[in-house]
């Protein structure tokens, strides 16, 4: 699964963990991400000790197929993380969905964590690049979802994408115990107290929204990589 940030990622991630044939992966590149890049995020030296730092490593990891005798690997990526030096040829070996929400209401969510905030910190340019290359490479009709599907209409949103993995849907997808999981990142103090209280997807609200004039430049130069791929939604 292919998001950037503030986009209900986590609680995609708590759905398919509830599963009975599920593991989780919660953002394998954020180490990698955080070395090459040099930029703080709250926690940092946390993260770094507690992934691999070297790309080569995580996409191996990411290639293997089971774990606890599960028969599905879920992996939650943010598409920021995907530095340009990271190939993508083992992208094939994954099926691929997209997790899309407007720029406007992602730099407003991530403008109350961090201020400083810049347009490839929210992964749309790397976002759209990873979908070029699998609908050129892989699929030409990968599936694209948006974030108000999901909330409006959970079941048959899940249901879809567990159609396009060509796995059962489970129930269980739609319910889970509210808490903290032992596969959530070590960042989770910082970032994951609402969904850490959740027990389902919210219903979908649409929320005024207004941001200053840097901001808006930020959601204005995100605006094309999203409506490219908002053009192949598919129900």
């Amino acid at each position: 699964m292919w998001s950037g940030p503030r986009n209900i990622s986590t609680a995609m991630m708590r759905a398919w963990e509830n599963r009975s044939d599920t593991f989780v992966t919660d953002e394998p590149f954020y180490a990698c991400y955080l070395l090459t890049t040099g930029i703080e995020h709250p926690g940092r030296e946390q993260i770094l000790a507690s992934q691999s730092t070297d790309w080569h490593t995580v996409i191996n990891d990411c290639q293997q197929l089971t774990e606890n005798n599960c028969s599905v690997h879920y992996q939650k990526h943010m598409t920021q993380h995907m530095l340009p030096d990271i190939e993508f040829d083992w992208l094939a070996k994954l099926i691929n969905v997209f997790l899309i929400r407007p720029p406007e209401e992602v730099v407003a969510s991530y403008a109350k964590a961090r201020p400083d905030l810049t347009a490839e910190d929210l992964g749309f340019a790397q976002q759209h690049r990873i979908y070029q290359h699998v609908c050129e490479h892989i699929n030409p009709q990968p599936l694209v979802l948006t974030t108000e599907q999901v909330l409006t209409d959970p079941a048959t949103t899940l249901k879809s994408v567990c159609n396009y993995c060509e796995i059962d849907f489970e129930p269980a997808m739609l319910q889970w115990p509210a808490g903290k999981r032992d596969s959530d990142g070590v960042w989770a103090p910082w970032w994951y107290h609402n969904v850490e209280q959740s027990t389902g997807f919210a219903p979908y609200v649409k929320k005024a929204i207004t941001l200053d004039s840097n901001q808006q430049q930020i959601a204005d130069r995100c605006q094309p990589y999203y409506q490219a791929m908002l053009t192949h939604t598919q129900y």
